[in-house]
């Protein structure tokens, strides 16, 4: 018959001592609750498991505004009217996380919907503008290509690691700095000259090249370089949470989306 002390040191927590229907004491990882006072529930470090919240609406409405502009400007019905709904999908990045941690409704699908809506408002936003020939082939290669790389760096984390890894404030500017600059390159101007930091034969860098371009071309390049950065930071924060999670596996056994909630 196995023995708590044999139990424990097979790796499992004494919670997760059961006894089977034939009477065995038998190991199953159980999850163990954490208890956590009834007004942290919400905020950032601990995400309510709600769904109808009004950032939850806002981060969806997001994602419905992101389909009919990226109709719109690519079948080229109305671009202006294509542009104000990119605008206003945009600003709602903002609204929503803003109004989730002043209303302490953060929540485990809004962490999980905001990054998702924010790469299909910025890949719409790549895609129409490549499609139409206003936009340099590979800083679509390299944002997308990006995302790929974290998405599944993300599933080899989540291997090892259940929580997810909160979003890092370079990967925030790095979003506004591109739906800046994707908002006005969509509008067309204001039109300036360009840097002559390049040879004007490399057209592949409109604005660097001493070309004539639309201002948000440069918002674009500075998404970029910060989109690579947090490309570093997250990897790095992925690997110390493996690290972590293998020289501690019990803390694994932790439901976060389920504590115990205190008064």
């Amino acid at each position: 018959m196995l023995t708590l002390d044999r139990h424990r040191r097979n790796g499992y927590s004494s919670e997760s001592f059961v006894v089977n229907q034939r009477g065995s004491p038998v190991g199953i990882k159980k999850k163990i609750k954490k208890k956590i006072k009834k007004e942290l529930i919400g905020t950032s470090d601990y995400p309510s498991n709600k769904i109808f919240t009004i950032s939850n609406f806002i981060t969806f409405t997001r994602l419905i505004l992101t389909l009919v502009f990226l109709y719109l400007f690519v079948t080229d019905n109305n671009r202006v009217i294509a542009i104000v709904i990119y605008a206003v999908a945009a600003s709602t990045d903002w609204m929503d996380g803003q109004i989730a941690r002043m209303t302490k409704t953060v929540s485990w699908l809004g962490k999980v919907m905001d990054p998702i809506c924010d790469r299909a408002l910025l890949f719409t936003g790549v895609l129409g503008l490549v499609v139409r020939g206003e936009l340099p082939i590979w800083v679509c290669v390299l944002i997308i290509g990006r995302d790929i790389y974290l998405g599944i760096g993300t599933l080899i984390v989540r291997h090892y690691h259940r929580r997810p890894i909160d979003v890092v404030f370079p990967g925030k500017i790095a979003t506004a700095l591109l739906m800046t600059g994707f908002s006005l390159m969509l509008l067309g101007f204001p039109v300036i000259d360009g840097l002559h930091l390049l040879p004007s034969t490399l057209t592949a860098f409109p604005g660097l090249n001493g070309s004539s371009v639309p201002l948000g071309i440069f918002f674009v390049y500075g998404g970029v370089i910060f989109s690579m950065l947090t490309a570093v930071i997250y990897s790095i924060k992925g690997g110390a949470a493996i690290k972590q999670a293998l020289a501690h596996p019990e803390d694994e056994d932790i439901d976060f989306l389920n504590p115990e909630i205190e008064d």
